[in-house]
């Protein structure tokens, strides 16, 4: 296991009382964290989302992407549910850093599209991995998930390391004038289901 428990607490939020539990990545020393809710370890599939950061989205509300208000949806459903989990993985700005996410948006500004914008500064157009997620579930004792996303890649990525991906949720919030092109770009070039 690369990923290794370090501590959890309370974290009450406008929907919830989540449990917020800390995980460091003894390889790359990245940090994620797992918000849960209920008790994730039954047999019964667990309602989940892993999340890639995005500070631009989920903190400052930027409207370039849909990332806030897919977690905000995420973390309300859950709420509703009364039971389930977030996976927040470290991976901003599909895995390029913070830095190169603000000069991929520089470059969108100038009319690239979000995959020839990162290819454009010499990445790949999405370095996000998401087996690291593996670690973490098993942690909380789940096997089964109902997964919120409208990437495959995340699907498949579950159902490689072992963990049984009940069913899809399509997961589409949102959409503005601001993130048009960004959400058929994710469609035509990344696979996304919308």
């Amino acid at each position: 296991m690369s990923l290794v428990f370090v501590d959890s607490a309370r974290l009450p939020t406008h929907w919830a009382e989540f449990t917020i539990q800390g995980y460091e990545d003894d390889k790359t020393g990245k940090d994620h964290i797992a918000l849960v809710l209920g008790d994730v370890s039954t047999n019964e599939p667990v309602l989940m989302r892993m999340h890639s950061e995005c500070l631009t989205g989920d903190a400052l509300f930027s409207k370039r992407c849909d990332c806030g208000p897919q977690l905000e949806a995420a973390m309300k459903s859950i709420a509703k549910e009364g039971r389930g989990l977030i996976l927040y993985l470290r991976q901003e700005g599909r895995g390029i850093g913070l830095i190169n996410k603000i000069k991929a948006y520089h470059l969108q500004d100038k009319g690239a599209d979000t995959v020839e914008a990162n290819e454009n500064l010499g990445f790949d157009a999405d370095l996000r991995e998401y087996n690291i997620a593996h670690d973490m579930l098993v942690h909380l004792k789940v096997n089964s998930v109902r997964l919120m996303t409208n990437n495959p890649r995340k699907v498949k990525s579950l159902e490689d390391v072992g963990i049984n991906v009940v069913e899809r949720l399509p997961w589409k919030h949102g959409e503005n004038p601001h993130n048009s092109v960004y959400l058929s770009t994710k469609a035509a070039k990344l696979g996304h289901i919308l």
